[in-house]
């Protein structure tokens, strides 16, 4: 006869109540980000092929979607802007009514609770579509900053709650700091794409924001996916740095480096649930594969159980409802 122990760990997972009662990660709305895509023209709204259910809206249709996602309960929006024209500085990234700083004022006034989150980077508005200034086809760093500057702003000026920097340029979180101290917004929180890799996972987001560099490729600021402890000391960086949030972008492949930040810092840490991570699953759910809310929702505990306070997420919307 088999002689089990006193510490039988089924007792505790038998039904459904037991199991809600000693769960330990808990989702809550209170946690998302939902990206948008924004651009300019009347009437757009817009599907992203490569992400079913994510779209590109014009100004005059965005009012309406910043109103559906505050009545969900989504504390925040992160937005992204394709601009009318491009060119070599991205100048459209920091012109006072360029698409993002047009959009920030159409959502403040629509829901005028809900934190609106601005990207700043250049790749969107650059003709070459790298997030800094080209020399020799080398991005420049130091060169890159006053841009960067100028944009978190700018953004800052037309309303944004808070900004955060994409662009994996060194020292930008200290440039963006001092830049908004000076002008009179040293209460202007930074979430700082801490350690942003270079992915094969934001294929679908540069096509939704027209992004992709016109050669090379980004490996040369963005971390290489192999790093797990140079991860660590960029997100010390930006801490030292004084940014406010820090964040681990992608977050499916990167859960060990989020459970290491989490370990390390103090911080609130932000995880980005990227456009591939989306992608994959709505693929897979649109072919009868998975099952799209469970997965869903396993993989977004998954990223919280590893560490994550706030998740960056175009399943944002599917989860406000879900979790009701």
């Amino acid at each position: 006869m088999t002689t089990f122990p006193e510490r039988r760990m089924r007792r505790l997972r038998r039904t459904e109540t037991l199991r809600r009662l000693v769960r330990e990660t808990r989702l809550s709305v209170d946690r998302l980000i939902y990206p948008l895509f924004v651009q300019w023209g009347t009437g757009i709204k817009e599907e992203i092929s490569s992400m079913p259910g994510q779209y590109r809206f014009s100004l005059d249709l965005l009012e309406k979607e910043i109103a559906e996602i505050a009545s969900l309960g989504i504390p925040g929006v992160l937005l992204f802007g394709i601009p009318k024209k491009k060119d070599e500085t991205g100048s459209e990234a920091w012109d006072p009514h360029g698409i993002v700083q047009e959009a920030v004022r159409v959502a403040k006034k629509a829901a005028p609770e809900l934190l609106v989150i601005t990207d700043v980077c250049l790749c969107e508005y650059t003709s070459h579509g790298h997030c800094g200034v080209i020399e020799n086809g080398e991005v420049l760093n130091d060169a890159t900053l006053p841009l960067l500057q100028k944009s978190a702003v700018s953004h800052t000026e037309a309303g944004a709650d808070m900004v955060a920097p994409s662009d994996m340029m060194d020292g930008r979180v200290s440039a963006i700091r001092s830049s908004l101290d000076e002008k009179g917004f040293s209460h202007i929180p930074i979430m700082a794409y801490s350690a942003k890799y270079a992915s094969a996972f934001y294929g679908p987001f540069r096509e939704a924001a027209e992004s992709a560099p016109q050669f090379g490729d980004r490996k040369a600021y963005q971390m290489d996916p192999s790093n797990g402890r140079e991860a660590l000391l960029e997100v010390l960086t930006d801490v030292a740095e004084s940014a406010d949030i820090v964040m681990v972008k992608p977050a499916l492949s990167y859960l060990d480096v989020i459970a290491r930040v989490r370990e390390e810092v103090r911080l609130p840490l932000a995880a980005y649930n990227v456009s591939g991570e989306y992608s994959m699953v709505k693929a897979a759910a649109r072919l009868g594969w998975i099952e799209e809310k469970r997965l869903t929702l396993e993989i977004i505990t998954g990223i919280v159980r590893a560490g994550a306070d706030i998740v960056i997420t175009y399943h944002a919307k599917d989860l406000a409802a879900w979790l009701k």
